[in-house]
């Protein structure tokens, strides 16, 4: 399961990850003592996440999508340091990021926007249209999964299918033992952590993919973590501000980085990937727009609005449609005014 589309593009030449095919996760070493931790499919683990290993301690970005995945992360952090998780950053608050938060103790310092603060909070973190999508699906999935295996006479066909269904099966319990955790520290605009020489810098540049998007800058080691303001293709736009959201990025743009760790995706290095975003969250807004003035209904419009002029850059278009949830979330803002 994850929030956005395969890669698109190249990635950024990288050294290779650390990890066995049994793990979790790869960790990919990006600058010295800076991973990009990438799920290998074994278990859902919903997002991306970034370690960064400091004088005295870690800081975790993005905490994945169930108390399951946070603590197989933490067992394969266990091989690379001894040193303890202090700070863990929620880049926003979709259930992905921050479901691991409560396997952390009292003293580590959960830190996130003020807006994911007040939405974990209020439980909107389980609950909405990309919650009832990603996770109120799954039983539904299970059933199809088990109905295909049922089905299956080729060997290595039925093997993968079984493989599938131990994995979404593991997850549902999984989602079961969730107990929504809040950040303990917020921001409104920006956070500035000085750990030994490294200076971390926890930004705010406005509404994208949800209210409270935080980036992490890392301006001495030239890189970004963006969370899923940038993904590998396109993001989930459910939650998002679109025409927001392209303006935010150009505050993103404008950061001394080499490398972006996107929160779901390899890593990649090459700005045009923010470009090919902005203008299609732009095109997307303004072509719903109009079926919206036109009175036709949200369903409707996202079965005609054609994004293929786009498919260059996001493959994953391959025909006439566009998302639902970002349809009828251009629909919700519309509606509002705003």
């Amino acid at each position: 399961m994850a929030f956005a589309a395969a890669a698109t593009a190249a990635t950024a030449q990288l050294p290779t990850p650390a990890g066995s095919p049994a793990d979790a996760f790869v960790f990919r070493e990006v600058r010295p003592d800076i991973y990009h931790a990438i799920g290998t499919g074994r278990m859902a683990v919903g997002a991306n996440a970034a370690i960064i290993i400091n004088e005295g301690e870690v800081l975790v970005v993005d905490s994945h999508v169930s108390p399951a995945a946070a603590t197989a992360l933490l067992g394969q952090l266990a091989r690379i340091t001894a040193k303890p998780v202090r700070y863990v950053v929620n880049t926003h608050f979709h259930f992905d990021h921050v479901h691991g938060n409560q396997v952390y103790p009292r003293d580590v310092e959960i830190i996130g926007h003020e807006f994911t603060r007040e939405v974990i909070a209020r439980g909107g973190s389980v609950s909405g249209r990309g919650y009832d999508r990603f996770v109120g699906g799954l039983p539904a999935q299970i059933a199809a999964l088990r109905r295909e295996i049922a089905a299956a006479t080729d060997t290595v066909r039925r093997a993968e299918l079984e493989r599938r269904l131990a994995v979404q099966e593991a997850y549902l319990t999984a989602t079961n033992d969730v107990r929504p955790t809040a950040p303990t520290t917020t921001l409104a605009t920006r956070m500035t952590l000085h750990r030994g020489e490294r200076e971390i810098r926890l930004l705010f540049f406005g509404r994208g993919h949800t209210g409270g998007d935080v980036v992490v800058h890392l301006p001495r080691e030239r890189l970004v973590i963006t969370g899923d303001l940038l993904v590998a293709g396109l993001p989930y736009m459910g939650d998002g501000y679109l025409l927001e959201w392209a303006e935010t990025l150009e505050h993103v743009k404008a950061l001394d980085f080499d490398v972006i760790l996107p929160g779901h995706g390899e890593p990649f290095s090459d700005r045009r990937r923010i470009d090919h975003l902005q203008a299609y969250l732009r095109d997307l807004w303004t072509r719903t727009a109009a079926l919206h003035t036109a009175g036709v209904p949200a369903d409707e419009a996202a079965e005609r609005i054609d994004m293929r002029d786009h498919a260059a850059n996001f493959p994953a278009i391959r025909q006439i449609g566009a998302d639902r949830d970002a349809v009828a979330r251009v629909y919700e803002l519309l509606s509002r005014g705003r």
